[in-house]
């Protein structure tokens, strides 16, 4: 069953950490990030790792290590961080996936096709630079 778009901790977390890092003339660690955000180091390291995965960060291990943003911040929108994390943002009009009502007419009528398109908008024409 699809769902109405939310924000996860996750993407919370990820959407924190590369604006921290974006700003940031020095590497940041998960314990940095962490810290900052006020979440836990076990679940900003997941969130880190997906991000190095999707080339938005550098990592280094060690006692210098750190992350290093990749990606120009003016390039990089909310939407990029969020998809990366939560998967694509589709718009549909029905909250449960389905291809009709069995009640006819949809009781939300258009609102979690509005709340997608209105969300994915605002993420999509927002970058990191904004937060800097």
């Amino acid at each position: 069953m699809s769902k109405i778009v939310t924000l996860s901790e996750a993407a919370s977390i990820a959407l924190h950490a590369m604006v921290l890092i974006a700003r940031s003339e020095k590497k940041l660690n998960v314990n940095q990030i962490s810290e900052a955000i006020e979440s836990s180091k076990h679940h900003v390291a997941k969130v880190m790792q997906r991000l190095a995965k999707e080339d938005f960060v550098a990592s280094n291990r060690g006692p210098s290590g750190g992350f290093v943003i990749k990606i120009d911040p003016a390039k990089l929108s909310l939407l990029a961080i969020y998809e990366a994390i939560e998967g694509k943002v589709t718009i549909q009009s029905c909250p449960g996936d389905k291809r009709s009502c069995i009640i006819g007419t949809c009781m939300l009528g258009d609102l979690s096709k509005n709340m997608t398109r209105e969300f994915k908008e605002y993420m999509e024409s927002h970058f990191l630079t904004e937060y800097m």
